[in-house]
């Protein structure tokens, strides 16, 4: 089987993508029922915080009150990321004389939407945001001037 795979932006100018790696499981509620497509799972920030200004190149994620600390770390062999599009057949060069499998064949192609060279690593449990509560003062009821 013959797929073709195409980059129509170049090599130096393909847009260059990240995965973030997480540890554990992110589990959106029920009312998803499946489709997680435009779910906002949080806030991704490159600004060294305090807890990971040990690492260069250190990012947050924060995940409602749980913070997480990473770090960039390089792949060993670059992926990817492909969209698969359907091509008309119709180069002429074999005819009507093609089965329809070989006809189904020739029809796909993969053209390179990006390249993953990097991952953010999170693999340390995250930090909880729970601040202390706010303590009210209690004022002193002044007894009324007669």
């Amino acid at each position: 089987m013959e797929i073709r795979v195409r980059c129509g932006c170049g090599e130096p100018s393909c847009p260059e993508w990240a995965v973030v790696e997480l540890q554990g499981v992110v589990q959106p509620q029920a009312s998803f029922a499946g489709d997680i497509r435009g779910l906002h799972i949080g806030r991704l920030c490159s600004a060294p915080s305090p807890s990971s200004a040990s690492k260069q190149g250190g990012y947050t994620f924060t995940v409602g009150y749980h913070e997480l600390a990473g770090a960039k770390v390089a792949l060993k062999k670059p992926l990817l990321v492909l969209r698969k599009k359907k091509v008309s057949g119709g180069d002429g060069s074999a005819g009507d004389q093609e089965s329809p499998a070989a006809a189904a064949e020739v029809e796909q192609e993969l053209e390179v939407i990006g390249i993953i060279r990097h991952k953010i690593l999170f693999k340390d449990r995250p930090k909880a945001l729970i601040s202390k509560p706010v303590t009210k003062e209690k004022k002193a009821v002044q007894p009324a001037a007669n």
